[in-house]
């Protein structure tokens, strides 16, 4: 009974595991079932297209897609798009045709332009000041080069009505002036507005008033190697009398303060040995007969003594030559050592012997004011 019963059990388990594993196989044959059902539905639909894959893409599609067909390589016409397909423009999206090169698009602009403004008059830009047609240089860098200061501080002597010019004084910026013609000063006066050059040179004793000596002796010509411009001396001082000896490049200056008619001061010291009379100035103003007619001196003072010599200043207007040391000599009284102190206006003052200094803007005025220039 056991064993027929055993027999039993066992033979419903096996039937069980059995009817499991058909369940099973029936599962699995119901999941290979459902993926040829999808797959039966998409043949039987037909509407929507597979997918294709990376390698099954064609590029050549959009505006620019050849009709033959897709061409070797992605080409062109695929570099900008992401997926596929060239971007398309703002002007292609809005069914316009952008131009094929700069050049034809340039061509269109100049000629809508062209027809824009076809028969209306030349329109002329504006000027930047008033008078900006005139010739000549305006006045702020003209005294910029003169030296007086950058061209902001140049407007400012403008603005102050500092500036005249042609005897007007000038309160607008950017008047425009003629170096050669017209006539500028500050201050009341004259400004060298050309490239002219003023020097003052201590010359020592020993040094020959010439620019150029043939003999070898030290000149002038020595301090002023190192110039680009060619520079001559005004007047003369003999070669044994020290002092101030001015250098410059401009002729009609240098003319007129030698010439007798202007009568430009030169004030001299001179050293000699006494006693002398008191009225040594009343003969010197008076006149002293030389070989050459008489000399008179403007004034005469005594500076300093000490026991029998005597330091005496002269001043006199000619130019004459050694006139100084004659008129002494003629009184009786030798010259041992003559200095000039004073040019007109330039004075020698503490400057050292055989020192070349550059004339200021005031002092080249003072010397055109002297001479009337």
């Amino acid at each position: 009974m056991r064993s027929s019963s055993g027999r039993n059990s066992s033979g419903n388990n096996g039937g069980s595991r059995g009817g499991n594993s058909g369940g099973r196989g029936g599962s699995s044959g119901g999941r290979g079932n459902h993926r040829g059902a999808g797959n039966d539905r998409d043949d039987k639909q037909g509407g929507r297209p597979k997918k294709p894959r990376p390698e099954e893409r064609r590029y050549d599609v959009g505006p620019g897609a050849s009709p033959d067909g897709p061409k070797a390589g992605r080409g062109g016409a695929a570099r900008g798009g992401a997926k596929g397909g060239p971007k398309q423009s703002q002007q292609q999206r809005r069914g316009r045709t952008a131009p094929g090169t700069s050049r034809e698009y340039e061509a269109r602009a100049e000629e809508r332009n062209r027809d824009r403004y076809a028969g209306k008059k030349d329109v002329k830009p504006p000027k930047t000041f008033p008078g900006a047609e005139q010739e000549g240089e305006r006045l702020q860098k003209i005294l910029a080069r003169a030296g007086y200061g950058s061209r902001r501080a140049c407007e400012e002597l403008i603005e102050q009505a500092r500036v005249e010019v042609n005897g007007e004084i000038v309160l607008e910026q950017g008047k425009r002036v003629d170096p050669e013609k017209d006539e500028v000063k500050v201050d009341g006066l004259t400004v060298a507005t050309q490239s002219y050059q003023f020097f003052s040179l201590n010359k020592p004793a020993g040094v020959v008033s010439t620019m150029e000596d043939t003999e070898g002796r030290q000149c002038l010509g020595d301090y002023v190697t190192n110039r680009e411009t060619r520079l001559f001396h005004v007047g003369r001082l003999d070669t044994e009398t020290e002092g101030v000896i001015l250098l410059t490049n401009h002729g009609e200056l240098a003319h007129r303060l030698t010439h007798p008619k202007y009568g430009v001061k030169k004030v001299y010291l001179a050293h000699i040995v006494g006693p002398i009379p008191r009225d040594l100035g009343k003969q010197l103003k008076d006149g002293i007969q030389l070989e050459d007619g008489y000399a008179r001196a403007d004034h005469f003072r005594v500076v300093e003594q000490t026991g029998k010599n005597y330091l005496v200043e002269v001043t006199l207007h000619e130019g004459r030559k050694h006139i100084v040391r004659r008129m002494l000599a003629e009184a009786g009284f030798p010259v041992d050592k003559l200095v000039r102190v004073a040019f007109g206006p330039i004075t020698l003052g503490d400057q050292k012997s055989g020192w070349l200094r550059r004339l200021s803007n005031t002092e080249v005025g003072m010397l055109m004011k002297e001479v009337d220039l």
